[in-house]
């Protein structure tokens, strides 16, 4: 697309609050932002782009979902019903259920096939307005499976328009063939594809799960030590189903995000403040597993800790495709407010992936928007089940 100005707009810069710019338009060259503002204060020096009027409606930086899971195999909806008809975890783990149900599937499936797979869930999240999309392994448990699956990560973008990021989560639960051995999955199989698939230009992070069913924290910290040597950022699944220190060692470590922490106490929530490590909130596992302990929203405001949203897009705990669901559902659920659920999924998303390039509409940033068949952001998060995107461009192409 050439340089053009997109404008009779209103705009949502997230740059302070909403920061919102009526009767706004937006300067875009070389797939950038070239300027914002008023339509009545566009400089000279853009006045010969082409222009093209969104008659009144509004933009916000595209959306950032920056935790999923979405590359998989198989699926988990006999284990939904089941335990729907009042099967128990143990019931349905020696049916074969849970994690290890997907672990199976997925070491089953080809490269091919697992990128195909996902396609249709990342079709549906552009359909919403996002533009970056974080992917995360975790369901080889060995080496061959974690690598192929950051291979189908990273091979979406060349069948889609849109911006991948990987996350290796080796850590996120021992396999069958190392049941009561947490130790040695680490050492023998975790790590050794940490190294193999950074080796490879296939991690842009690292994950883990730490919570009394999958690696204590003495065992995650042997993981981000390694990934501390290779330069990698790290990132935690902590907190979710009991308090066992995840989000100190994440902050600790400096971690991009704590992700989940239901049981985050105030201690936690001071660590994280002082790392400068996002809270990602995570409400559709939260719906699906019909928790009852909501995060820390009060305290995370408190002490000024920046909140992300995401799908959590997974097929256990939260088979959910769609980033604005997940922001209503982060303000029914757990009573944030549209504003902080539309910072969830722009530049507080942006931060918890640490890419500085996008999540707000400034000058230099990437030139990836969503204008919307709306007049106020709070709608995006108001809505339930209704997607009111108009056009959404992505490095400035529509």
């Amino acid at each position: 697309m050439s340089d053009q100005v997109l404008s009779n707009l209103r705009i949502a810069t997230m740059v302070e609050g909403y920061g919102l710019i009526d009767d706004g338009a937006v300067a875009l060259s070389n797939g950038h932002i070239s300027w914002v503002g008023p339509s009545n204060e566009l400089p000279a020096e853009f006045k010969n782009f082409a222009k093209t009027s969104l008659e009144g409606r509004l933009m916000t930086p595209a959306l950032i979902d920056c935790h999923t899971h979405i590359i998989f195999g198989g699926n988990r909806a006999n284990e939904f019903e089941m335990r729907l008809n009042g099967a128990t975890y143990e019931e349905l783990a020696r049916a074969g259920g849970g994690i290890i149900s997907t672990v199976k599937a997925t070491r089953e499936a080809s490269q091919e096939f697992l990128l195909e797979s996902a396609l249709p869930r990342i079709d549906a999240m552009i359909a919403e307005g996002v533009t970056v999309i974080e992917v995360k392994s975790g369901y080889g448990l060995d080496l061959e499976t974690e690598l192929r699956m950051l291979r189908a990560a990273r091979a979406i973008a060349q069948h889609r328009p849109v911006r991948i990021t990987t996350t290796f989560l080796g850590a996120h639960a021992v396999p069958p063939e190392y049941k009561n051995r947490a130790d040695d999955y680490i050492d023998q199989i975790c790590i050794p594809a940490l190294r193999a698939a950074d080796a490879e230009g296939l991690v842009d992070a690292v994950d883990g799960f730490c919570e009394n069913i999958a690696f204590s924290p003495a065992q995650i910290a042997r993981v981000f030590d390694v990934a501390k040597q290779l330069k990698l950022p790290v990132k935690l699944h902590a907190e979710q189903l009991s308090n066992i220190g995840g989000a100190k060692l994440a902050a600790s470590y400096g971690a991009l995000s704590a992700d989940h922490i239901e049981y985050l106490d105030e201690e936690g929530v001071i660590a994280l403040a002082k790392s400068g490590t996002i809270a990602a909130i995570l409400p559709g596992a939260f719906y699906t597993l019909r928790e009852s302990q909501v995060p820390p929203i009060d305290a995370l405001r408190r002490h000024n800790v920046p909140m992300a949203l995401a799908t959590d897009c997974n097929p256990g705990s939260s088979p959910m495709t769609s980033l604005l669901l997940a922001m209503n559902m982060g303000c029914t659920l757990f009573r944030m407010t549209p504003l902080e659920a539309l910072k969830g999924v722009t530049i507080n998303a942006a931060q918890a992936l640490g890419l500085k390039n996008c999540g707000t509409l400034s000058v230099g940033n990437r030139a990836d928007l969503a204008i919307w068949n709306i007049q106020h952001p709070a709608e995006l998060a108001y809505r339930i089940g209704f997607n009111p995107l108009h056009t959404r461009i992505f490095g400035g192409q529509s």
